[in-house]
């Protein structure tokens, strides 16, 4: 899928603070990127995942939007997000080094 069509079906996660209820995962930074994911939690388990970001580049919105949906449903103390297929999903999309260096950066977030 290109990253426009995944904006046009619509960001699932953005929000543009953190929700009530909800605490931090993470966070990180490069540049001009940035991007911070909020969980809300059930029995050790992620019941839902939000995330922030700059809005200047859509490829890391969609990726951090389609990693918050994989976070669903996970236990807090292992979380698994597989970078293939996060990448696998957008490889229609062009300049796929830009590609991996923003999902570099929504893990950096995820894994802290």
């Amino acid at each position: 899928m290109k990253v426009s069509e995944y904006h046009k079906k619509g960001l699932k996660n953005f929000v543009d603070q953190k929700p009530e209820g909800y605490e931090i995962l993470g966070s990180a930074k490069e540049g001009v990127h940035r991007v911070e994911f909020y969980i809300r939690k059930n029995n050790g388990k992620i019941s839902d995942a939000k995330f922030s970001s700059s809005k200047r580049c859509k490829k890391l919105m969609a990726v951090a939007d389609l990693v918050a949906e994989k976070l669903k449903n996970q236990n807090v103390s292992s979380i698994k997000i597989d970078p293939q297929e996060i990448l696998d999903f957008f490889k229609e999309e062009k300049e796929q080094d830009k590609m991996r260096n923003r999902l570099e950066i929504v893990l950096q977030a995820v894994k802290k």
